[in-house]
């Protein structure tokens, strides 16, 4: 039997012998009376504080039994990519009566590979079944592990074996060293009560959020609905149960490389159940939201909670049209004009008498509208930045299909030293059967005059002016302009 075989065999045998939700064994007896350990079930507290820069702020509390003087606790049932270095310890029911003298992290997990590394130098008893006469039987072989690199190494009797297959191996005990999860170990001073509430909190990293929303645009585009996501995603290595959740938006400063990774576990998706929106308030320079009740958050699992809801928040659908930053002319085709992308928006207000109102995080918002048949159709998507509340977003959902720009170059003429004068023609066809209005911002170089325009101008910047062009259905509009410019 070849050795990787015998690995295979090794890891499958040993992990079904081993129990692995069970804590490290105590090198003395003096000792394991001593030790304390905890886990979720004397937790009594847990509050998640999650910032949308891939880290969280953990705290939880326990109610344990405490040995005066001098002993060790083993705290279990933490993430596993808590930074050791951000850990804090107390006792709430007497702080002053209880010190924390020396703390490790053990991350050195249980697995069947592991443990059998562990034992290189010992003597394992080797399983194997023996088909005799219809019926199987066990045999025991012990073995010496001399070593374990690629693969095991064995002394049985006077013999060097390798590649022997076994059915499973028995171990004597499980080493110290070695832990069912990951644990915190600290060396406690307790001068109080040997009943306690303590208090654990640190930072992890693989816990995240981010907002997403859905707008759902009325079929005469003068309305949407709005609805906010909290998308929150557990990569930690441990279970959230019956956590107080609070997140924090922000773009916070942060040393990188602190936090430890681990490799997320593929994530399923669950939608809780609609509820209340968030409460939210500043915090610093930040913004903090509270789910209004109690929520579990599983290792390696996507769960959305409700945010925020508007009902008939007015939208505005805008189609802009952006002029290039350099002069109109075709290099490919002279004479003929360039063709120019038409940009579709929906636009919106962030005000409370829309039923928003509160600060949006950043995020992506989705955007559906319902067609002929009443089925809603997804139309676009974008993303946007923090925005405080009465703030107006402008989302771009694609191109106009039947709307369509040309622009070209009419005239340039030099009329003194540094001036000049140009001319430019906007052409816009509407294929849609309402009419649109186009918004149309052109760059303008240099010192400039609107010397003449068919339309309606504005100067939006110094070097650069808005028009607005309405075009009839199956209509077209042409915007014409001439500018003095100096350079």
């Amino acid at each position: 039997m070849s050795a990787r075989f015998f690995g295979a065999a090794l890891l499958v045998a040993s992990t079904a012998m081993l129990p692995l939700n069970r804590p490290p064994v105590a090198s003395t007896v003096a000792a394991a009376e001593q030790d304390a350990t905890t886990t979720l079930d004397d937790q009594v507290e847990l509050a998640v504080t999650v910032y949308n820069s891939d880290i969280a702020l953990v705290r939880d509390v326990r109610n344990l039994q405490l040995a005066r003087g001098t002993s060790d606790l083993h705290f279990m049932d933490i993430a596993a990519t808590v930074n050791p270095a951000t850990v804090h310890f107390r006792s709430l029911t007497e702080p002053s009566r209880v010190s924390v003298l020396e703390q490790n992290y053990e991350y050195d997990l249980l697995d069947p590979d592991k443990l059998l590394r562990k034992y290189v130098g010992r003597d394992l008893t080797l399983i194997r079944n023996r088909q005799e006469g219809g019926s199987t039987r066990q045999e025991e072989v012990k073995a010496h592990l001399l070593s374990y690199n690629s693969a095991p190494v064995w002394r049985i009797g006077n013999e060097i074996v390798t590649g022997i297959g076994a059915d499973h191996i028995r171990f004597p005990a499980l080493p110290d060293t070695l832990y069912s999860r990951p644990t915190l170990i600290w060396t406690l001073e307790n001068g109080g009560a040997a009943r306690h509430r303590v208090e654990a909190s640190y930072l992890a990293g693989k816990l995240s959020w981010n907002a997403d929303y859905v707008l759902t645009v009325a079929r005469d585009d003068t309305s949407a609905d709005v609805d906010g996501w909290v998308t929150l995603t557990n990569g930690s290595g441990t279970s959230f149960r019956n956590a107080r959740l609070q997140l924090v938006a922000g773009d916070l400063n942060r040393v990188r490389n602190v936090l430890g990774r681990m490799a997320a576990d593929s994530l399923r998706a669950e939608r809780a159940p609609a509820s209340a929106p968030m409460a939210q308030e500043s915090f610093s320079d930040y913004h903090l939201y509270t789910l209004g009740r109690k929520t579990t958050i599983n290792n390696s699992e996507t769960k959305q909670v409700s945010m925020l809801g508007g009902t008939g928040v007015p939208v505005q659908k805008r189609y802009v049209v952006e002029g290039q930053a350099f002069y109109y002319h075709n290099a490919t085709h002279p004479g003929s004009p360039i063709k120019d992308v038409v940009q579709v928006f929906y636009q919106f207000k962030n005000e409370e008498r829309t039923g928003l109102g509160m600060p949006m995080p950043a995020g992506i918002v989705r955007v559906y509208q319902s067609d002929s048949k009443g089925g809603v159709q997804f139309v676009g998507e974008d993303r946007i930045d923090h925005t405080p509340n009465d703030e107006t977003l402008n989302l771009k959902i694609g191109n106009a299909f039947d709307v369509v720009c040309e622009r070209n170059q009419i005239d340039f003429q030099k009329i003194a030293a540094s001036t000049y004068e140009v001319e430019y023609e906007v052409t816009l066809r509407n294929h849609k059967s309402t009419a649109v209005a186009v918004e149309v911002n052109e760059p303008i170089g240099g010192t400039w005059r609107m010397l003449r325009s068919s339309h309606e101008w504005t100067k939006t910047a110094a070097w650069a002016a808005h028009f607005s062009v309405p075009v009839a259905p199956d209509g077209t509009a042409t915007l014409r302009y001439r500018a003095r410019v100096t350079y």
